[in-house]
Parts: structure tokens; C-alpha cells; sequence
């Protein structure tokens, strides 16, 4: 059960996220709670396709843990056993950066979502079998 819940909370934070990039990519003026807040306002064009980029792994992890924790796709498990260290490592890298950024706004936003994406990333990666 613990599995399920972490899966699906990881996977919620995770749509919150891709929709997010999606907003920058589109050209919502929220630069300044993003990479530090170092393109305050709109992303400038090569930027926009960076959270494109980024909405897809984003996309791409939280499908990892839902296979993981047998809630989508159950013929890929054996991928997901393995790809989902990476999400754990992903989500580790995550949460230090979001904790250093120079960005208030990443810091009290991004900062306690990326540590729940953590914590719920290990639960399915340690805990499901």
C-alpha cells in the first residue's frame, strides 16, 4: 500500500513539474523560480526548448516509477527495477540543488517537492519488489 501511495504522490508532483516546464516552454513569465532565477520573466527561445526537454524526463521518470510500482505497464518491470536508481539519483541531485539555489522562490516552491520526490522515489525503489 505504501508503494501505491508513494507511486502515485510521485506521480502527481511529477504532472505539478511537467506542467510547470510546459508553462516556461510556452512562454509564462515563472524564469525567476526556475534555474536559479536567472532568466527572471519569460525563457528566452533556446531556454523554452530546454523545458521542453525537461518535460519529457520528467514524463520519463514518473512513468519508471509507476512501472515500478506495478500501477502502468507491467512488461516493462524489468527496466523499471533497474531505471528506477536513476530516478533516486535524479531526484537526490534534485533536492541538493533546490536547497543551494539562489532562487527564494525555488527554495520554499521546488525545494520541499523535490524532497518528496525523493522520499517517495526510495519508498518505491527499496520497498517494492
Amino acid at each position: 500500500m505504501i508503494v501505491t501511495i508513494s507511486a502515485i504522490i510521485f506521480a502527481i508532483l511529477s504532472a505539478i513539474l511537467v506542467l510547470f516546464q510546459l508553462g516556461l516552454t510556452l512562454g509564462m513569465p515563472w524564469g525567476e523560480a526556475s534555474l536559479g532565477g536567472k532568466f527572471p520573466g519569460k525563457y528566452p527561445p533556446k531556454m523554452r526548448i530546454v523545458s521542453l526537454i525537461n518535460s519529457f524526463i520528467l514524463s520519463l521518470i514518473a512513468t519508471v516509477v509507476l512501472i515500478k510500482a506495478e500501477l502502468l505497464l507491467p512488461e516493462y518491470k524489468s527496466y523499471a527495477n533497474v531505471a528506477v536508481y536513476f530516478v533516486v539519483a535524479f531526484s537526490a541531485v534534485a533536492t541538493i540543488l533546490n536547497i543551494i539555489t539562489p532562487s527564494k522562490i525555488e527554495r520554499k516552491i521546488w525545494a520541499p517537492v523535490a524532497t518528496l520526490l525523493l522520499m517517495t522515489s526510495i519508498i518505491v525503489a527499496f520497498i517494492s519488489v
